[in-house]
């Protein structure tokens, strides 16, 4: 009998001891579980509510990386695209045999053979109901121009007015709700900041039907470069955003969405590519030229000024006691001509026109061709130890 409770009282004990035991590991497990569930940075259980929360972490870190990427840049780029157009024209060039290259030939009656040549070039929108800008080089002497918008779409555009010596060209397709661009004041433009090239460089318009943008910043502004192929290119912006064959026509964006200018020239030094010197002809010169082309489909510039000048050697700037070689001198003067009425006289050296400076004869012939019939323009002049201004009234001839 006394064993028989002595294990019974024996059992009771190590069950006793086993249910204690027990419960402290199982109390200890959940303290883990509750600590791990505080400090592990994931939750193991799977359940569609977990991965409710796990999708909207990932769309948050999305969001916030998409968000770090974007800018102005990025934002004017989605802005203006849809505005940007593709060119494509066939016009047709007269060319004579090699042979007779020569100057000397030029006196003769040389034969000459016209052939059909296709063309690209790039262009923007300017109003809703299918303005476009583009340069006269691009499009001015086309007999057929196809313009490729953003959707794909192809339309025949119409030369509405052209301007050889602004090479700026004014065209039209048929629509009513394009997307377009708005001009900026190119005469606020701040050297150093940042510039947007758009474009359809050696044709890649035509590959994804979208224009490429290169950015870069505004390199200089009121750059003078003369005359080149018969197109007077004066206060020019130079942009180092890279502007290829194919750019030209493009407009030069800057980083709010203002075009600020339009695509035209490149120097590429003996190079085949860019070289990050471009020019573009500034907006306030677009918009005054395409005004005049919507209106009257040519510019007037049938004037005369009734003087003849030359450039400024060494020997006349020591003669005339000058600190340089910059200007041009007078070297005739018609009588009863706008330069008459205007009191220049020969001997008189031309500093300045309307603030452009006149750095030799190249740059004052590109300067004036700026103007019209009509419009007054100002001479800064230097005659003997005395400098003023002076106006002249642009005659017809």
């Amino acid at each position: 009998m006394k064993d028989y409770k002595t294990i019974i009282i024996t059992s009771s004990v190590t069950m006793f001891v086993v249910a204690v035991i027990f419960g402290f590991i199982h109390f200890q497990s959940q303290d883990s579980y509750s600590s791990s569930e505080n400090n592990a940075p994931y939750i193991i259980v799977p359940s569609k509510e977990t991965d409710v929360i796990d999708k909207e972490i990932r769309e948050k870190l999305n969001d916030d990386i998409y968000s770090s990427r974007t800018n102005l840049i990025t934002k004017t780029v989605e802005k203006i695209s849809p505005a940007i157009v593709g060119i494509n024209v066939i016009e047709i060039r007269e060319y004579r045999d090699p042979f007779f290259n020569d100057p000397f030939f030029n006196q003769f009656n040389v034969p000459t053979y016209r052939q059909k040549v296709q063309g690209l070039g790039s262009g923007f929108l300017i109003s809703a109901d299918g303005y476009i800008v583009t340069n006269h080089h691009v499009a001015g002497n086309a007999i057929k121009i196809v313009v490729t918008t953003t959707d794909g779409k192809q339309h025949d555009a119409q030369v509405i007015g052209t301007d050889k010596v602004s090479d700026i060209c004014l065209l039209k397709i048929e629509g009513d709700r394009f997307s377009y661009v708005k001009f900026g004041n190119s005469d606020d433009v701040i050297i150093g900041e940042w510039a947007i090239a758009f474009g359809n460089p050696f044709g890649l318009f035509d590959v994804n039907i979208k224009p490429t943008v290169t950015v870069g910043v505004v390199s200089a502004t009121k750059m003078n470069l003369g005359i080149q192929s018969q197109s007077s290119f004066i206060d020019m912006i130079q942009t180092d955003a890279a502007i290829n064959s194919g750019n030209s026509g493009g407009p030069l964006v800057n980083s709010v969405g203002e075009v600020i200018g339009m695509n035209t020239i490149i120097y590429t030094a003996g190079s085949s590519g860019n070289i990050g010197v471009g020019f573009a002809i500034p907006s306030n010169k677009i918009k005054k030229i395409i005004a005049e082309l919507k209106e009257e489909g040519k510019i007037e510039r049938d004037f005369w000024t009734g003087i003849r000048i030359q450039p400024i050697d060494e020997g006349i700037a020591k003669y005339y006691k000058l600190p340089n070689t910059r200007g041009v001198i007078i070297t005739s003067v018609d009588k009863k001509s706008p330069a008459d009425k205007a009191g220049l006289k020969v001997e008189d050296i031309i500093l300045e026109v309307d603030n452009y400076q006149i750095i030799d004869d190249k740059t004052i012939i590109g300067v004036i061709q700026e103007y019209k019939a009509g419009d007054i323009i100002t001479f800064k002049i230097k005659r003997g130890e005395e400098i003023f201004t002076t106006k002249m009234l642009l005659e017809k001839k």
